[in-house]
């Protein structure tokens, strides 16, 4: 979705983004459940999975996803921004 909104030449048919939109949603409520009740991805521990889910999680606003209905995915971009090291893609 960011790329479609931001960099692409053109943009594909509305069904598709729609489609698109509907299962980054459904990403990030499973993101939400399982970020509910754990600090990073897996486990406790700071990992290659947050990495790489961060990476695309924040800047989702830029993708056209809100974020507020997702607190525990919050807090977690949070944490991982706070990592030694961190780099975000949009600086």
């Amino acid at each position: 979705m960011r790329f479609w909104l931001t960099l692409a030449a053109s943009r594909p048919p509305d069904d598709v983004v729609e489609a698109r939109r509907e299962g980054g949603r459904a990403a990030l409520a499973a993101m939400e459940r399982h970020l509910a009740t754990r600090t990073f991805l897996v486990g406790e521990a700071y990992s290659v999975a947050d990495i790489a889910l961060y990476a695309y999680t924040h800047v989702a606003d830029e993708g056209g996803f809100d974020l507020a209905p997702y607190p525990a995915v919050r807090a977690w971009l949070g944490r991982v921004a706070s990592q030694p090291g961190h780099v975000p893609i949009t600086d």
